[in-house]
């Protein structure tokens, strides 16, 4: 698919309000495990071999090509650049080529991922967080998780329409990663893939990768504070209509940690794939609900897209527990094209020159094993979160009317 037609693949017809999705009901209230992902010690094995074997070679050497290897080069080249231009449109993408090729579960948690990055965007014009830090901080927030998700698109989506375009022609064409600035640590990795279809390893080299490329745009940041202390990954699972709103996922301390970030990630991909009830109910979200950056996508019972709904003056406490307080509106929560314009993506080229891998002993540790998939409802603490940030504005507003004796 080109990406002319990117934006006008079709939703399946499940109630496209955020509002009125819900999930398949199970019935079940214990977890439901479906083949949960794991990692497979002859394919381990396989993929040290290989990346002990990389460590004498040199990096990102691009090989002759045909004429026909060309032109499919230059257009995923295209569609990555077409698609790379704001959150919305790489959160589609993802979107769009995981209904196209299920078997590429990375293609579903980039989504996801997106999605979540999005919605942090849009928190920094939203209704709560603009009162506690000044415009300037606030934009500076935003530059960063758009290169850090830009970063990630640019080495991760080339890889999976290679594989795509694999497909179609009936071949392997791994030897074209390097076009793309790819690490010659995904080579053996999408090898294995094409043979045996080992998505559980795959989808974690796919994680690694991902958070090598964002690190290495992390230490362009001086200003550490500018990530949360705390980061969560939410998984929209059920809908208000059906009683509450559900969401699994993840939160962890520390986002500036590799280590951290990249255990999060493969904890959140086994709740993903590993729990039916919350698989089936993530995909009805992600097919039902279009990605617009408001956290009203997902909880239109806490958030407005509306501006009609920010409250002007001092603050006014709007939660409690887990709604919104009976009279007042919900908390305002922008789309995303209504709170930032698109920013060009204005990466180096270090990916194509400067290889990230350099032994296997510092990526093994990540595939020793896939934890095995626990329930993780964080919609409590989603809450809870809210209403630490509505008492860190309403302490702030009465610092500032302190009178000074």
């Amino acid at each position: 698919m080109s990406f002319k037609h990117l934006l006008s693949a079709p939703f399946q017809k499940i109630r496209p309000v955020a509002a009125k999705w819900r999930p398949k009901q199970t019935g079940v209230k214990e977890p439901l495990v479906i083949k949960p992902p794991r990692l497979r010690e002859v394919s381990v094995r396989y993929l040290s071999t290989a990346w002990c074997a990389l460590e004498q070679q040199p990096a990102n050497v691009c090989p002759s090509i045909t004429i026909q290897d060309r032109a499919i080069v230059e257009r995923i080249q295209a569609e990555t650049n077409g698609a790379i231009r704001s959150n919305l449109l790489r959160a589609e993408a993802y979107r769009v080529l995981y209904f196209r090729r299920p078997e590429l579960h990375g293609a579903l948690l980039a989504h996801i991922m997106t999605r979540n990055i999005g919605y942090y965007m849009t928190d920094l014009q939203g209704e709560l967080l603009p009162r506690l830090i000044d415009a300037e901080k606030r934009k500076r927030w935003f530059l960063l998780l758009e290169r850090l998700d830009a970063a990630a698109f640019k080495h991760t989506y080339p890889q999976l329409l290679l594989y795509e375009a694999g497909k179609k022609e009936g071949k392997e064409l791994t030897h074209l990663l390097p076009f793309f600035g790819i690490s010659r640590f995904m080579q053996p990795v999408w090898n294995l893939f094409w043979h045996k279809l080992d998505r559980a390893a795959l989808t974690t080299a796919l994680i690694v990768n991902e958070q090598r490329i964002m690190s290495r745009e992390l230490k362009k940041e001086a200003n550490r504070p500018l990530l949360p202390e705390t980061f969560s990954v939410i998984l929209p699972y059920g809908a208000s209509l059906d009683g509450g709103m559900k969401l699994a996922g993840v939160m962890f301390k520390q986002p500036y940690h590799e280590e951290v970030r990249i255990e999060a990630m493969k904890r959140l991909y086994v709740i993903l794939f590993g729990l039916a009830d919350i698989h089936e109910g993530v995909l009805s979200f992600v097919r039902g609900v279009p990605h617009s950056g408001s956290r009203a996508d997902y909880a239109p019972d806490l958030f407005t897209a509306h501006k009609s709904a920010i409250t002007f003056g001092r603050y006014k406490q709007k939660l409690i527990g887990s709604s919104i307080i009976q009279g007042r509106r919900a908390l305002y929560s922008p789309r995303l094209e209504e709170a930032w314009p698109d920013t060009e993506y204005k990466g180096s080229d270090e990916g194509g020159k400067e290889d990230w891998f350099v032994s296997v002993e510092e990526v093994c540790p990540y595939f020793r094993r896939l934890p095995a998939p626990e329930r993780s409802e964080v919609f409590q603490e989603h809450c809870s979160l809210l209403r630490k940030l509505e008492l860190a504005v309403q302490a702030a507003e009465r610092e500032r009317n302190r009178p000074i004796n």
